[in-house]
C-alpha cells in the first residue's frame, strides 16, 4: 500500500498541477481567431487577464492594441497591451476608469475589426460601470451587499449585470459591428460563460425580475436608487438573440474540470487513487465541509464509497454568509469547519485554496488541516467555534502557522479542495 510521508507536500503538488493546467500560456494558442482585415483590439478583465494578455501577445501574428484590467498585485508586463490595476473584491475608482476606457476603446469599430475579450473570474468587481441614474457609490454598495449575502456566484452576477453599463453582454453590443471573440478562464461552477465576470460579452436570458427575486430571496438591503433602477426598464439587459450579438463567440480556455483532472493524474502517478467529487460545488462553505468530512470518515473507517488510500478532489465556489467581523474567505471557513468534524482522526489531511492565490481579502490562498488541527488551536488558547462563528478562520490558522500562501498564480478557476485519506 502506498504511503505519503509528507501530506502537505503531496497536497501542494496537486494544487500546483491544477494551477498549471489553467495557465493561459499553455492553452490560449489553441483558440486564436483568424487575423482580421482591420484592427485587432484586445480588452479584458479579471484576476488572470494580465497573464492572458501576455500569452496572447506572445502568439498573435499581427498588429494589436488594447487594455485589460486586473487586481492590484496581479499585473504582468506586456509590450502592446496596457495593463491597469484596480480593486477586488470591492470595486474602486480605478476600476471605473478602466471600464470607461474599455468601452471607449471598442466604440466606432467596423465589421472588418476584431475585438478579443480576455475574461476571467474577478472581472465583475474590476469592471464597475454604473448606468445612467446610479452612482459609483451605488455600485460599490451593491457589491458589498452581494459579497455578504451568501448567494451563489451565478445569482450575484444576475444582480450585477442589471446594475451595470458593461456587463450582461453590453460590452459586445458596444463593439458591434466588429467581430467579438471572448477567451474565458472559467471560475463558475458548470462553466456557464454568461456568468464569468457577469458576462460582459455574453448575454443570458435572466431578466430584471430574476434579479429582483434574488434580492428578495437573500434579504439584500440595496440603496433606494438601485431598487428604483431594478424596477425600471432601464435595467433590462441584452438577450441572447440580440442582433448585435450575432458576431460574438466565446471559448473556455481553462476550467476547474480540466484542473481537477490534472491534479488527479498527479495523485495517481504517486500511487494514490483520486476521486473527483464535483467541479461545481456551491453553497455554504461550512456545510460543504461537513458533507466532505463525513465522506472522509466513512472511507477511513469503512472503505466506502472508496477504498483508502484515496484523495477526494473538488472544485466550484462555496460562499460565506457573513455574520461576524473576522478575517477569512470561503476556503479557510471550509477548512475550519472540516477540522472540527475530523478532529482526532490521525489519517485525514486536507488543503483547500483558491486557484488565483487569494482567499478573501488577505494574502493566503487557503490553509492546511488534519486531525490534530483543533487540538493545536486549543493549545494556543483559541476556541475554534468562536472563530468560526465570527467568520475569522484566517486568524485561527494564522495563529497556528497553517496558512497556505503561494502568492498570485496568474489564473483563476476558483476553489481547489483535496482531502487525503491514508
Amino acid at each position: 500500500m502506498t504511503t505519503i510521508s509528507n501530506p502537505k507536500a503531496f497536497l501542494t503538488s496537486l494544487f500546483d498541477a491544477a494551477v498549471s493546467a489553467a495557465d493561459p500560456a499553455g492553452t490560449i494558442s489553441r483558440y486564436l481567431p483568424k487575423l482580421p482585415k482591420g484592427r485587432t483590439i484586445v480588452v479584458g478583465a479579471g484576476k488572470a487577464s494580465a497573464q492572458m494578455a501576455r500569452a496572447f501577445e506572445n502568439v498573435w501574428d499581427g498588429p494589436l492594441e488594447g487594455l485589460v484590467v486586473t487586481r492590484y498585485g496581479f499585473s504582468t508586463p506586456c509590450e502592446r497591451i496596457e495593463i491597469i490595476e484596480a480593486a477586488h473584491p470591492v470595486p474602486d475608482a480605478a476600476g471605473f476608469e478602466a471600464s470607461t476606457r474599455i468601452l471607449e476603446t471598442v466604440e466606432g469599430l467596423t465589421e472588418d475589426d476584431l475585438v478579443v475579450a480576455l475574461i476571467s473570474g474577478g472581472g465583475s468587481a474590476l469592471l464597475p460601470s454604473p448606468p445612467n441614474g446610479l452612482s459609483l457609490e451605488d455600485e460599490f454598495a451593491v457589491n458589498r451587499v452581494l459579497l455578504a449575502s451568501g448567494a451563489p456566484i451565478s445569482s450575484m452576477n444576475t444582480v450585477r449585470k442589471h446594475v451595470s453599463a458593461i456587463k450582461g453582454g453590453r460590452l459586445a453590443v458596444a463593439a458591434y459591428p466588429a467581430k467579438v471573440v471572448s477567451l474565458l478562464v472559467s471560475d463558475i461552477p458548470g462553466d456557464h460563460p454568461q456568468f464569468i465576470a457577469s458576462g460582459p460579452t455574453v448575454a443570458d436570458a435572466a431578466n430584471r425580475q430574476d434579479a429582483l427575486r434574488i434580492v428578495g430571496q437573500y434579504g439584500m438591503e440595496l440603496p433606494a436608487a438601485v431598487m428604483a433602477h431594478l424596477n425600471s426598464s432601464n435595467a433590462d439587459a441584452p438577450q441572447p438573440d440580440d442582433l448585435k450579438l450575432v458576431r460574438a463567440e466565446h471559448h473556455i480556455i481553462a476550467s476547474a474540470a480540466k484542473s481537477l483532472e490534472s491534479a488527479a493524474d498527479i495523485a495517481q502517478k504517486a500511487g494514490i487513487e483520486a476521486a473527483i467529487i464535483s467541479d461545481a460545488i456551491e453553497g455554504e462553505s461550512r456545510e460543504a465541509a461537513r458533507t466532505q468530512a463525513a465522506m472522509a470518515k466513512e472511507i477511513l473507517h469503512r472503505n466506502r464509497p472508496f477504498n483508502k488510500p484515496v484523495v477526494l478532489l473538488s472544485g466550484g465556489e462555496t460562499t460565506v454568509t457573513i455574520k461576524g467581523k473576522g478575517k477569512g474567505g470561503p476556503n479557510t471557513e471550509f477548512l475550519l469547519s472540516l477540522a472540527m468534524d475530523i478532529n482526532g482522526e490521525a489519517n485525514i489531511h486536507a488543503l483547500s485554496a483558491d486557484t488565483d492565490g487569494i482567499d478573501g481579502s488577505e494574502d493566503n490562498a487557503g490553509a492546511f488541516v488534519d486531525g490534530g488541527t483543533i487540538a493545536k488551536m486549543r493549545e494556543a488558547g483559541m476556541d475554534p467555534v468562536t472563530f468560526l462563528e465570527n467568520n475569522d478562520a484566517w486568524s485561527a490558522f494564522n495563529q497556528i502557522g497553517e496558512l497556505f500562501v503561494p502568492g498570485p498564480t496568474g489564473t483563476n478557476v476558483n476553489d481547489f479542495r483535496a482531502i487525503l485519506i491514508s
